[in-house]
């Protein structure tokens, strides 16, 4: 059974930093693109960043390129969100997420971790 597992979220004031955590279990994932979603109270869900296990191939929306980093680490089976010059509007919940690389479909979601920019 595959479980992802979010953590690093909270408050900080605009300008400052985060660490997002994903800790993936229940299989092998060098064949998955993992990948950072978030959704704001209204809005729909957006994708952040995305990254392949097994190449390091990355992408990310406009919205957040040059502020956030994804990697992942395959030792500790952990894909992470670095986030930087956080704004107010980046609050939101964060999701990680993770799917097989021959489809489209997101068929393994963590729980969320909400992320608050306020000063």
């Amino acid at each position: 059974q595959v479980q992802l597992v979010e953590s690093g979220g909270g408050l900080v004031q605009p300008g400052g930093s985060l660490r997002l955590s994903c800790a993936a279990s229940g299989r092998t994932f060098s064949y998955y693109v993992m990948g950072w979603f978030r959704q704001a109270p209204g809005k729909e869900r957006e994708v952040l960043a995305t990254i392949r296990w097994g190449g390091g191939n990355t992408y990310y929306a406009d919205s957040v390129k040059d502020r956030f980093t994804i990697s992942r680490d395959s030792a500790k089976n952990t894909v992470y969100l670095q986030m930087n010059s956080l704004k107010p509007e980046d609050t939101a919940v964060y999701y990680c997420a993770a799917r097989f690389i021959a489809t489209q479909t997101w068929g393994y979601w963590g729980q969320g971790t909400q992320v608050t920019v306020s000063s």
